[in-house]
């Protein structure tokens, strides 16, 4: 077991736990036990990060699967500061509907893909800050805890308006339904406008 100080936090607890384990592989269920925290992987992505901690994921070392990581040696990596504002963070998050933007759950609710915990967003990086990514709303997203743990240094394509009609053209009419109650309820004052203007 790591020795961090007694009330010490889950970044601290991870810290000390890969410097006394330097060179070798530890599985994310040793990393959240040790955390005591379901926020283990952002604070993983901080220490790398932030912190410039040369933390290796499958995406960086081939020999490492899934949920496997190894602080690789001691020398710091480029670390990069926090920049983005609660002001940017806030119009993020309301421009996305309190969404992820890579599945869809939504704030607060069950999490459709882990039904015992709910659903919490982050700010992600469309493009990686490791890739040259700027802290600009442009190139961020909501993105959940779910999501946000497997999507490190990934980029997806967002769907278009046509993918999108798309899909829900081929869905049922009561899912139909629900996808307007939802953007009606998003775009109350200006679905009012339009309506007025008829």
């Amino acid at each position: 077991m790591s020795k961090t100080p007694k009330g010490a936090g889950a970044k601290a607890k991870l810290k000390a736990y890969f410097l006394e384990n330097v060179g070798k592989v530890v599985d994310s269920e040793e990393l959240r036990i040790i955390a005591g925290s379901s926020e283990w992987a952002r604070r993983v992505r901080e220490l790398r990060g932030e912190e410039g901690m040369n933390i290796a994921t499958h995406n960086d070392l081939s020999d490492l699967r899934p949920g496997q990581y190894m602080l690789v040696n001691l020398k710091p990596l480029p670390a990069f500061e926090r920049g983005i504002s609660k002001e940017v963070r806030a119009f993020v998050l309301d421009r996305n509907g309190f969404t992820c933007q890579m599945c869809g759950a939504v704030a607060g609710e069950p999490h459709p893909y882990d039904p015992g915990r709910k659903t919490r967003l982050h700010i992600g990086h469309i493009l990686d800050k490791s890739m040259g990514g700027k802290d600009e709303p442009s190139n961020l997203r909501a993105i959940c805890s779910v999501c946000n743990e497997g999507a490190s240094n990934t980029t997806l394509v967002r769907p278009d308006a046509m993918k999108l009609l798309t899909q829900i053209r081929r869905s049922a009419t009561a899912d139909q339904l629900q996808i307007l109650e939802w953007i009606v309820k998003k775009f109350k004052v200006q679905a009012k406008r339009i309506l007025e203007e008829d």
